[in-house]
C-alpha cells in the first residue's frame, strides 16, 4: 500500500480524483459518458489548469487509474481488518483485552483513510498542483503508525519467535532509539516527497557546491518556520542529515550488540538492521542523483518501510525478552546487568 501510494505521488496521480466517495467511489467510469464527466471534474481542477492544461482523456485515465487502485486497496485492507476483527469476535478467538487492542487498531486505519482525503483536498484548493507536504507526510506517518501496529502485534502472538534471554537496559534503550530515528528519517523523506525536494540539489556529498548551502537559501521563506516543510533546500537537508544520524546510531547500536552475552537472535537483529539502513542509504544517494526515477524512488519507500518493520520488530522482541525475565525472576534476584 505504501509504495502504490509512493507510485500515486511520483506519476502524479493523487489529483485525478477530485471527490471522496467511500462506498459508491469504488466504481469506476464506465463508458464514454462515464469518462467525459470524471475528466470535466478534474479539468476544473488548479492542478489541471496549472500544470495539465492539454492533458488527453488517454493521459487523464492513466493518472485514474493509479489512484482509484490506491484507493481500491484501501478499502481492501479496511474490508480485510473489519471482517477479520468481526470474525475473530464472534467465535471468540480473541479475548476482550485482544479485541479493543484490535478496535482501536481499526480505528487508527480509519483515521489514515480519512487524512488521506484532507490529504487531496488541500490539493484541491486555489493556487495548488500538489498536496500540501505536511498533509503527506501525516498521510505517511499515520499509515506507517498502523503498520507498526500490525508488527507489534504480530510480536505479541509470537509469529516473531522469540529471544532465550534478555538484554540489558542499555541495549533497550539503544533499540529504541534507533527505531525513533527510523521513523523521524522517513517522515523527513515524507516532507521530501511532498516538496519534491529531491528534484534539486542531486550531487553527493556535496550539496550546492559545499557541504550545505548559504544560511540565505536555507532559510529564504518567511515565516521562517515555512522553510523545514517547504524550502526544498532545508528540507533535503534535514533529510540527509537525519539519515546521517541515523546510520551511526545502527551502526553503533550493531556494535553494542556483539557482547558475548547478548541473545544470538538479539545480535543477528542488529546486524541485519545496521545492515539494511546502510542499505537504505546507498539507495537514497543513487536516488537522488538519478534524479529520483519511478524505479528507485519506489525501492527507496519500500526500503524505508522494510527498515521501519525489523526495528519494531526488534524493539518488541526485546521488550517482551525483558518482561518475561521479571515476570519468572525470584523475588530480590538481581537484574540483568550491562
Amino acid at each position: 500500500m505504501v509504495v502504490i501510494g509512493g507510485a500515486t505521488r511520483l506519476t502524479g496521480s493523487g489529483l485525478s480524483i477530485t471527490e471522496w466517495k467511500p462506498i459508491t467511489g469504488a466504481i469506476p467510469p464506465l463508458g464514454e459518458a462515464a469518462w467525459a464527466e470524471e475528466f470535466a471534474k478534474y479539468r476544473e481542477s488548479p492542478q489541471y489548469r496549472l500544470l495539465n492544461a492539454g492533458m488527453s482523456l488517454g493521459e487523464f485515465q492513466f493518472i485514474y487509474w493509479w489512484e482509484w487502485g490506491h484507493r481500491q486497496l484501501g478499502r481492501a485492507i479496511g474490508f480485510v481488518f473489519a471482517f477479520g476483527l468481526f470474525f475473530a469476535a464472534v467465535t471468540r478467538r480473541v479475548s476482550l483485552k485482544e479485541g479493543l487492542v484490535l478496535f482501536a487498531m481499526g480505528l487508527l486505519l480509519g483515521t489514515q483513510g480519512a487524512i488521506g482525503w484532507i490529504m487531496v483536498a488541500s490539493g484541491l484548493q486555489p493556487g495548488m498542483t500538489a498536496v500540501a507536504p505536511v498533509k503527506l507526510t501525516l498521510h505517511l506517518g499515520f499509515a506507517l503508525l498502523f503498520f507498526s501496529t500490525l508488527v507489534l502485534f504480530l510480536a505479541y502472538l509470537g509469529r516473531l519467535g522469540r529471544d532465550a534471554s534478555a538484554a540489558g537496559p542499555g541495549l533497550r534503550a539503544g533499540a529504541w532509539g534507533v527505531l525513533a530515528l527510523s521513523f523521524g528519517q522517513i517522515l523527513l523523506g515524507g516532507l521530501v516527497a511532498g516538496s519534491k525536494a529531491g528534484f534539486s540539489f542531486n550531487t553527493w556529498p556535496l550539496m550546492d557546491g559545499g557541504l550545505a548551502p548559504s544560511r540565505e537559501a536555507l532559510f529564504a521563506v518567511t515565516p521562517w518556520w515555512e522553510n523545514f516543510v517547504d524550502n526544498v533546500a532545508l528540507v533535503q537537508l534535514n533529510h540527509r542529515l537525519g539519515a546521517y544520524l541515523l546510520l551511526a546510531a545502527a551502526l553503533a547500536y550493531a556494535i553494542s550488540a556483539m557482547r558475548p552475552d547478548i541473545d544470538g537472535r538479539a545480535r543477528t537483529r542488529a546486524v541485519w538492521l545496521a545492515g539494511l539502513i546502510v542499505a537504505q542509504a546507498a539507495l537514497g544517494i543513487a536516488t537522488l542523483v538519478a534524479v529520483v526515477p519511478v524505479s528507485l524512488g519506489l525501492a527507496h519507500q519500500f526500503g524505508a518501510v522494510v527498515v521501519l518493520a525489523v526495528a519494531v520488530a526488534n524493539v518488541a522482541l526485546l521488550s517482551q525478552s525483558a518482561r518475561r525475565d521479571r515476570v519468572h525472576a525470584p523475588l530480590g534476584a538481581p537484574q540483568p546487568a550491562e
